[in-house]
């Protein structure tokens, strides 16, 4: 899980990421948003590939990059899970709190 976490620290690796989340893409499409040279990317996708978070497919020419579903995305959401739960009590507690100053007010003369 640390490649995990270590590839999506980058912020162009997780806009790499989401833009794979739309579909499948070559190294040149996947370069087109960004400021910084071809082989930049690929190194980029080299760490998601190491991660397990991409991997390359073979189309004729074209190398193009797909999003693994599951794995180890799955396995972070996992490592979440109990954090994510933490929060929405919270914020169940904090919209009840609300809700009840609200009602009390409503009810002031």
């Amino acid at each position: 899980m640390n490649l995990v976490f270590a590839a999506l620290a980058d912020p162009t690796r997780r806009a790499i990421l989401q833009r794979l989340a739309t579909g499948e893409a070559t190294v040149a499409e996947l370069a087109e948003p960004f400021d910084v040279a071809q082989p930049t990317i690929s190194r980029h996708l080299r760490v998601l590939e190491e991660a397990g978070l991409i991997r390359a497919g073979q189309d004729a020419q074209r190398r193009p990059r797909t999003l693994v579903v599951g794995g180890p995305l799955e396995a972070v959401d996992d490592w979440l899970a109990p954090f994510r739960a933490q929060w929405e009590r919270r914020f169940d507690r904090l919209e009840h709190f609300l809700a009840g100053k609200k009602q009390k007010k409503g009810k002031s003369p």
